[in-house]
């Protein structure tokens, strides 16, 4: 079936005068990302005041008016799925979600559907446009099936670029709480070593030379019986890198199944709540609006199960 058109107008701002052409439309049409636009213009979907143009280096006359002819997006190939969501924050431009644990954030191999990206097709049915040219929302950092608390995805181009940026500069902050093992002997530090795949098994992470570098700044905000509740902000966003840090420095989360094992003091009260997941909570997630430019933060309270820990651990 063919896919329908819509067509944008968009008038070059005076301030704009002499720009790229593909630079000044983004300038002009915030939903639409530069290399979206740099796109359309190549393929002839853009007509200017003197006809059709191609050439998205050329120079922007200020004050011109633009057509630009924009595919509908192809639909996302997973299927839409009306999932609970947990709402902090949404917009036209983006979404903050409050993940619960056990939720997979991106379908792949053995986890098809039942997956944010399948709740948010839903949630946002309508409402996104072609990031890619598909349909779909722009998932830009993920937390681990079994971690709870705050993310954030792009619903339009503009969005996404803006929101990635950010997570390549380093410059979202990103705050976790865990429930650790063991007493920590100081009130914080910082852990500064590199991790990829573990050479002795794929399926997880590890510290090794010649890795991505991952930062992780910890403080410790109380001592519990034989474990602590500590604060992990991430200077680095790496896979599963707050779980390796910490168990690192002798530290592992408590009920963590890959990179630490429950202490013989603790057994009994895991046991007894069920508890069957790492003991990490995204609660604080702060990053600029990328496209008004607003300084947004958002706080995630811990969910109950890793309170009730909380409460039977504490002194």
């Amino acid at each position: 079936m063919d896919r329908g058109v819509s067509t944008l107008e968009a008038r070059i701002a005076d301030t704009a005068d002499g720009w790229r052409l593909d630079r000044a439309l983004a300038d002009a049409l915030p939903t639409l990302s530069r290399e979206r636009i740099k796109a359309l213009i190549s393929t002839g979907m853009v007509t200017g005041p003197d006809g059709l143009v191609r050439d998205p280096k050329r120079k922007a006359p200020g004050g011109a008016l633009f057509r630009i002819d924009v595919p509908d997006p192809d639909p996302a190939h997973n299927e839409a799925q009306d999932i609970a969501l947990n709402i902090a924050f949404e917009d036209e431009h983006l979404i903050v979600i409050d993940k619960q644990a056990g939720l997979v954030v991106h379908p792949a191999a053995g986890n098809l559907d039942g997956t944010l990206v399948n709740a948010l097709l839903h949630h946002c049915r309508g409402s996104l446009s072609g990031i890619g040219g598909v349909a779909r929302p722009g998932i830009v950092h993920r937390i681990d099936k079994d971690t709870s608390g705050l993310m954030v995805a792009a619903k339009t181009d503009r969005a996404h670029v803006g929101l990635a940026r950010q997570f390549k500069d380093h410059s979202i902050d990103r705050r976790y709480k865990a429930i650790v093992s063991g007493r920590p002997k100081t009130s914080g530090g910082t852990i500064d070593a590199p991790l990829a795949r573990s050479p002795q098994n794929r399926k997880k992470m590890a510290i090794v030379a010649g890795g991505k570098r991952a930062v992780t700044h910890w403080t410790l905000l109380k001592p519990l019986y034989e474990a602590a509740l500590v604060e992990c902000r991430l200077e680095t966003g790496r896979t599963h890198q707050v779980r390796v840090h910490m168990g690192s420095i002798g530290h592992p989360l408590v009920g963590d199944p890959v990179y630490g094992k429950t202490k013989k003091e603790h057994r009994e009260v895991v046991e007894t709540l069920g508890f069957q997941r790492q003991a990490l909570h995204a609660a604080h997630l702060g990053f600029i609006h990328p496209l008004n430019g607003h300084a947004l933060a958002f706080e995630s309270r811990m969910p109950a199960d890793m309170q009730e820990l909380f409460n039977r651990l504490v002194v």
